[in-house]
């Protein structure tokens, strides 16, 4: 039997809760073939400066962010955000032992590095402007 001074239970929220540690972080991302896109470095969420208010909804992830951040957790600083890729939270299918999109990797954005080296080495190597025939 409950005591009339225990505190009610508070509501639930809509959609999944899910522990981000457990999750989601360091989780290999592959596309709707099965290719591997990477891993989930860190998370984007929604509302996460707003003033904390235990009536408000809890923040929900707006993208998985893929990149070197690593890095930047062991000694500091920052990269500029164009660094970085973003996979939208609407692009995932399924959540399991690896994280499966909906969309075919084409159809993700390059990361920095992979286009900073087709336009600064790859295009400078004789035949690298073009598709092997």
């Amino acid at each position: 039997m409950t005591s009339p001074d225990a505190l009610p239970s508070p509501p639930r929220p809509d959609g999944v809760l899910l522990d981000a540690r457990l999750s989601l972080l360091d989780r290999q991302v592959v596309d709707v073939h099965g290719d591997p896109v990477g891993v989930v470095d860190d998370l984007e969420l929604d509302d996460v400066d707003a003033p904390i208010d235990p009536a408000a909804e809890a923040p929900a992830v707006r993208s998985l962010v893929h990149g070197p951040v690593v890095l930047e957790r062991i000694f500091g600083g920052r990269r500029p955000d164009a660094h970085l890729l973003r996979i939208d939270w609407a692009a995932i299918a399924k959540l399991g032992s690896a994280i499966e999109l909906a969309v075919p990797a084409s159809g993700l954005p390059r990361p920095w590095l992979e286009v900073w080296l087709r336009d600064r080495v790859i295009a400078r190597i004789p035949g690298g402007r073009h598709v092997p025939r």
